[in-house]
């Protein structure tokens, strides 16, 4: 009987290892791919922003004349 729960215990403990291990990859690979990803968004935003400034446009100018500005 101890045999079958020494075994037992080396494979549960084995796998519980694999597990942890797999586990903190997965986590530091999906925080690397979010880090990744919001700061292509970032950059993209800005450049985007940049060229193309402040437009008065229809939308904008309704808006002036309804607030009075």
């Amino acid at each position: 009987m101890k045999e079958q729960d020494r075994t037992g215990g080396e494979s549960r403990r084995t796998f519980l290892k694999t597990m942890a291990a797999t586990g903190g990859a997965v986590a530091v690979t999906a925080g690397m791919g979010t880090t990744v990803a919001s700061a292509r968004e970032e950059t993209s935003s800005e450049v985007a922003s940049e060229k193309r400034g402040y437009h008065e446009t229809q939308h904008i100018r309704d808006y002036y004349a309804r607030a009075g500005i």
